[in-house]
């Protein structure tokens, strides 16, 4: 396969030339084109993250130093169909390339990167690019899929059809990096206008973007994947009417009773060995104080939350799975026929599926939303979509007072449908709360969903390895920072003040004396003073609850001894466990998710009234199951 494709015979530079006149390079593709997986092997992950200037776009840079250029910078721009300036991803990018953001350098040349799967409808971002006088060239990735699955194309047709350089490669695999090299090794003065007078009077005429890039497509004899064919009759079946939400309901079902049937007993025996492990460390310790301290403190607190481990990765292992073999896309779609009903489009639908993950890159991806009102509708609504923080309280609640019956020969479990209602009950709130706001103060017109759905492939190990070891990198430095520090202050406060040396019994203490204060606000809802202690840690993130129960039950001799599922039955009933868990599903509990809400829109007002108003949504709805629940079990 030939990686490097010019419009005319590659000349080596001329004794003395000036080959450094490069130094910024701007990074550019469609979504989905591979373009951040790009990004990562040039810069070999040497790379900062910032915001631009007085926008909310992130600012990705880095030098070059995976292709052995560590004197060239590289720049990453958001992921755009077209230049038109609608969204602030594609604004921002505009002013990058046209080098009027402030604090970045107007780049000296373009990479494009074009997903070769679906050339023809990604040209059309080639065209206003190559229009704006920068040395550009063009990478066609993928192109080890395409041509694998029968599809053809000639970059030497390609390069001279648009007068810029054309490259094969594949980011994935690190194939056609030397082709990038040639290109910036090669760039001399002379060469930067090239590809804008070839290009200009092609665009410059009154045809459009969309015709453009299919005019092209034809004359360089491209020819799409042969599975193309094959995609089409699965997505027949998948994005059908009927059959379509269908599959989509199994396929959700499915991995919650995975993540239950398997991930339960791994979370259990993950649990016997933290156990096990904390009991003979202390034997090492010198004094009661200490052992105390490090045991009922800080090892009970975050080992309670570490056992959740095995779970999260799994319901991650199924997201990755669907989301790389290109299944999501397709639920994109399925869901813009609910989104409408409320007032929004498809596109609110990838933030909301990303929040379920965490609430804070979700946010930051309601930026791709051009209409500023459905953009702050999505945000609004975003927290209700159950994050994996809230999946340990579900987990720990669920095994504690929810038994473990089957149905359907024991292919449904009772646990799993808790969950599922769980899920469902905060997208359901999620929608409500959509419609309100669509209807009264953020009214707007229907804009068009567009969305390209990628070939289905096979998702490589690497892949959901690195996502697995990302998001349980995660977990653990949340464990072992914001859950250790928040325990050990517990636990201190559970000690304090002493008397005469000893500690004083729980409810005298001060965390005691705090959360009996508070408890008259939460007994309606079935809430002993130690699950206020928790709802409140937890606004600081919402899996801080599970350890501070575990501080809390681990500092109280009463339950000193039992396991923290066991010891939950001391103070709860289950009307109250039900509340609490439908409180969590309403609640916002997350001070990281609220900056993040300021940040975007500029102002505290709404992130004010978002945490309000799910406050208020959370406390009436767990009162509302406790009652109900105590009126059917009495």
């Amino acid at each position: 396969m030939s990686n490097c494709c010019t419009p005319e015979p590659y000349k080596p530079p001329e004794p003395g030339a000036d080959t450094t006149r490069l130094r910024t390079i701007a990074l550019i593709g469609p979504p989905n084109s591979g373009k951040s997986t790009l990004f990562n092997r040039l810069t070999g992950l040497r790379q900062k993250v910032a915001n631009y200037p007085g926008v909310t776009v992130e600012q990705r840079m880095g030098a070059m130093a995976g292709i052995g250029r560590s004197d060239l910078t590289l720049i990453d721009l958001p992921g755009i169909y077209s230049l038109d300036p609608f969204s602030e991803d594609a604004r921002v990018s505009v002013e990058v390339l046209e080098g009027r953001m402030p604090g970045t350098p107007k780049p000296d040349a373009i990479l494009l990167v074009l997903d070769s799967l679906h050339l023809t409808r990604q040209l059309m971002l080639a065209a206003p690019v190559l229009a704006l006088g920068l040395p550009t060239m063009v990478l066609l990735n993928m192109s080890d899929l395409m041509e694998m699955r029968g599809g053809e194309i000639d970059p030497l047709r390609l390069a001279q059809e648009i007068g810029a350089p054309v490259a094969r490669i594949s980011a994935a695999k690190g194939s056609g990096m030397e082709a990038i090299q040639l290109f910036l090794n090669r760039h001399r003065g002379e060469d930067a206008n090239r590809a804008a007078i070839t290009v200009l009077p092609v665009v410059g005429n009154a045809v459009s973007a969309h015709k453009w890039a299919a005019q092209v497509s034809a004359r360089t004899g491209y020819r799409a994947p042969l599975s193309a064919e094959a995609s089409r009759k699965v997505d027949a079946v998948l994005l059908h009417r009927f059959w379509g939400p269908l599959f989509f309901l199994v396929v959700v079902f499915s991995v919650f009773e995975v993540v239950f049937s398997i991930g339960q007993p791994l979370s259990d025996g993950l649990g016997d060995v933290l156990a096990r492990a904390g009991t003979w460390a202390t034997n090492f310790l010198p004094n009661d104080w200490l052992r105390s301290l490090v045991l009922d403190g800080a090892w009970k607190g975050v080992t309670s939350v570490l056992v959740f481990l095995p779970q999260i990765l799994l319901l991650f292992l199924f997201i990755g799975i669907l989301e790389d073999s290109g299944y999501l896309a397709r639920a994109a779609l399925i869901a813009d026929r609910v989104m409408r009903t409320i007032g929004l489009n498809g596109k609110a639908f990838i933030p909301l599926l990303s929040a379920y993950a965490c609430a804070v890159p979700a946010i930051m991806a309601t930026r791709t939303i051009e209409n500023k009102r459905d953009r702050l509708a999505t945000i609004l609504v975003t927290p209700f979509m159950t994050c994996s923080a809230r999946l340990p309280v579900y987990m720990l609640f669920i095994a504690a007072f929810i038994p473990p019956i089957a149905f359907v020969h024991g292919l449904v479990g009772l646990q799993t449908l808790v969950m599922l209602g769980l899920y469902l009950l905060g997208f359901l709130a999620a929608l409500a709360t959509a419609r309100l706001l669509k209807s009264s103060i953020l009214k707007s017109s229907q804009t068009p969903f567009i969305l390209e759905l990628p070939q289905y492939r096979m998702p490589t190990l690497r892949s959901i390895g690195l996502r697995l070891w990302d998001r349980g990198s995660v977990f653990l430095r949340q464990a072992g920072s914001v859950i250790l520090v928040v325990t050990l202050g517990l636990w201190v406060l559970a000690n304090f003040p002493r008397h005469h040396g000893m500690a004083p019994e729980l409810t005298e203490s001060i965390i005691g004396r705090l959360g009996h204060w508070m408890e008259p606000a939460i007994a309606p809802l079935g809430f002993n003073w130690k699950i206020g202690i928790g709802l409140l840690s937890s606004v600081l993130a919402r899996e801080v609850m599970v350890g501070t129960m575990g501080t809390l039950y681990g500092a109280d001799p009463q339950t000193q001894s039992l396991s923290l599922q066991t010891a939950l039955h001391h103070d709860l009933h289950l009307g109250g466990a039900i509340a609490l868990m439908v409180f969590f599903a309403f609640a916002m509990q997350c001070t990281s998710t609220m900056a993040v809400v300021r940040r975007e829109t500029n102002s505290w007002r709404w992130p004010v009234i978002q945490f309000l108003y799910m406050l208020v949504l959370a406390w009436g709805a767990a009162f509302v199951a406790n009652w109900a629940v105590g009126m059917i079990w009495m």
